[in-house]
């Protein structure tokens, strides 16, 4: 004899009345009459409505990791090391809210809408709140990942709820259940994606992005939860969950209203009282701090780059031993947006035009603008022998066609190779395109980092294993078919200025010995100055001669490998 449960037998489509899953050996009760009508009259559309919040809700998600990464890398530089950590750490969090979410399911409909409350609340702030904290601070990374933990929670707790509702609506298979969750899912993320660096970043910028992001966070979720499922919460804990999402939205429209301000203040105790103009470029943030008169302190992600006082001692450097060496009527200089190096190139009488390619236009934008900038530059981007390329250097060095044009002097006025985002402008297939640009006599001249780097290192036994500075920056030129000989100048860039906010790099500068340089050729070049130009204030041929023997001496018998793009960082 088969023994049948007690209780009446299920009925298809209907939950039990607590939200709890099926179990074995429960029985189950019809929902309320009205509910039912509303989930049950119309499932597509229900069905339809938790899809479509699925999809804003891993758009908006996505928003969130992307913001931390752009934050990171504008803030400390090194985007690889940014993106690996919010990722790596965001993705361990989802799977950590996705287990934590198994506790949530008995009322599903209102814990995604106080998973989405928070979730709305700490990404939508996060950008203020990370910014904040690396001003005042100065505990950033922490913060950083602390706060990419409990944003990943919160995302992972979404589709264990967003499953269940669904379930709420209609009970069919799990497989195609899932299928069409993670489709819009995915889709949702794809879109936020491309919206974030089209759309988000140019229209709103990082902090206000967020805020914005947030707010489309909190009224998708509400509008499931307080329309679709309202019947769930009793009529206080409904009551309690408008308040909340309200409380939500106020917040970050308030944060948006003093959004301005905090950042003025944040800026000011960082870079000072006296911030002339800060703006986050298309690549970074760009900061200019000191009165009309100077002196001057530009800095570039966090990182000072200029400093009134000293910038000359590496623009003269960069500048005059290259045009020295050979004829100098076409210049090509990769970065200097801010007009400082092409001061320099201006002042040798043999120069017929120069073209400048620089990653950012608002950099440029600024030298040409500001009075204290452009009087630092001498007026050298208004010099009608001066074209510009808005365009990031080794982009546009692969767009150039060989036998497009040639130049005589090619100056890469970048930062030097200190971290993992600068080293595709020290990579072998950064110098073997540009060897291509260069006429008969060509030379190039680049920045190598702080020339106690040569010395430390050559006195190091572990020499060929070091990866960065300037014996590696040496290697990649080599590569490329050229001629080297090193150099330095005395003083650093950034000494001046100091102290200054707490920064991932100097500038190529240090505070102490020097500078270190590259000048090559296919032909080994000479080491000198010319006689078309104004004697420069930190360079003298017995003292150029003097450093390059000095680093050809410390050269290691074994240099380290090139780098490449696709080699070791």
């Amino acid at each position: 004899m088969i023994n049948h449960p007690a209780g009446p037998p299920a009925q298809p489509g209907l939950d039990l009345d607590d939200g709890s899953p099926l179990r074995f050996g429960r029985s189950l009760t019809p929902l309320p009459a009205r509910r039912r009508c509303r989930l049950r009259a119309r499932p597509r559309l229900a069905r339809l409505t938790v899809l479509l919040a699925s999809f804003v809700c891993a758009a908006c998600g996505l928003v969130y990791e992307l913001e931390l990464v752009a934050l990171g890398s504008y803030l400390l530089g090194d985007s690889v090391t940014q993106t690996s950590v919010v990722l790596s750490v965001m993705v361990f969090a989802m799977g950590l809210g996705s287990l934590l979410a198994k506790r949530l399911t008995r009322r599903p409909a209102t814990a995604f809408a106080l998973v989405e409350c928070a979730l709305a609340l700490t990404g939508g702030l996060s950008v203020l709140a990370l910014y904040s904290c690396w001003a005042w601070i100065g505990r950033y990374q922490a913060a950083m990942v602390g706060l990419t933990c409990l944003i990943g929670v919160l995302i992972g707790a979404e589709i264990p709820l967003l499953m269940t509702l669904i379930q709420r609506i209609r009970r069919e298979d799990a497989g195609r259940a899932a299928a069409d969750l993670f489709a819009a899912d995915y889709v949702g993320a794809l879109i936020g994606g491309l919206a974030f660096p089209f759309l988000i970043l140019p229209t709103f910028g990082p902090g206000t992005g967020a805020l914005v992001t947030g707010a489309v966070n909190a009224v998708a979720g509400a509008a499931v939860v307080l329309w679709l499922f309202r019947e769930e919460p009793a009529p206080r804990i409904r009551m309690l969950l408008w308040c909340c999402c309200g409380l939500v939205l106020a917040a970050l429209a308030a944060a948006a209203a003093w959004s301005g301000a905090i950042e003025r203040a944040a800026r000011s105790a960082l870079y000072g009282p006296q911030v002339r103009f800060a703006a986050h470029g298309r690549h970074q943030e760009i900061v200019l701090t000191g009165p009309a008169e100077g002196p001057l302190r530009l800095y570039l992600d966090g990182r000072l780059a200029v400093c009134g006082p000293d910038e000359y001692r590496g623009s003269e450097a960069l500048v005059h031993p290259a045009m020295a060496a050979g004829p100098d009527a076409r210049v090509l200089l990769l970065g200097g947006g801010d007009g400082l190096a092409l001061r320099e190139v201006l002042r040798h009488g043999g120069v017929r035009s120069v073209l400048v390619v620089d990653a950012d236009p608002a950099l440029t934008r600024l030298a040409r603008t500001d009075p204290g900038l452009a009087a630092l530059s001498g007026h050298s981007l208004d010099d009608p022998r001066v074209r510009t390329a808005d365009a990031d250097p080794l982009e546009w060095l692969r767009s150039v066609r060989t036998g497009d044009r040639t130049f005589d002097v090619v100056l890469a006025d970048l930062p030097a190779p200190d971290e993992a985002g600068t080293v595709k402008f020290h990579s072998q297939e950064f110098y073997g395109l540009t060897t291509r640009l260069l006429s008969p006599g060509g030379r190039i001249a680049v920045r190598a980092g702080d020339e106690r780097v040569g010395d430390e290192r050559a006195g190091d036994e572990r020499v060929g294993d070091e990866r960065s500075g300037l014996w590696q920056v040496e290697s990649g030129l080599r590569a490329a078919g050229l001629r080297t000989v090193p150099y330095a100048v005395q003083g650093g860039a950034t000494t001046s200025c100091r102290p200054g906010p707490e920064s991932s790099g100097d500038g190529g500068g240090g505070d102490g010995g020097g500078q270190a340089f590259l000048l090559a050729a296919a032909a080994q070049p000479p080491l000198g100055l010319a006689p078309d130009a104004p004697p420069p204030r930190a360079l003298t041929p017995d003292a150029l001669r003097a450093a390059a023997s000095r680093l050809t001496a410390l050269r290691p018998a074994r240099p380290p490998a090139a780098l490449t793009l696709l080699g070791p960082r």
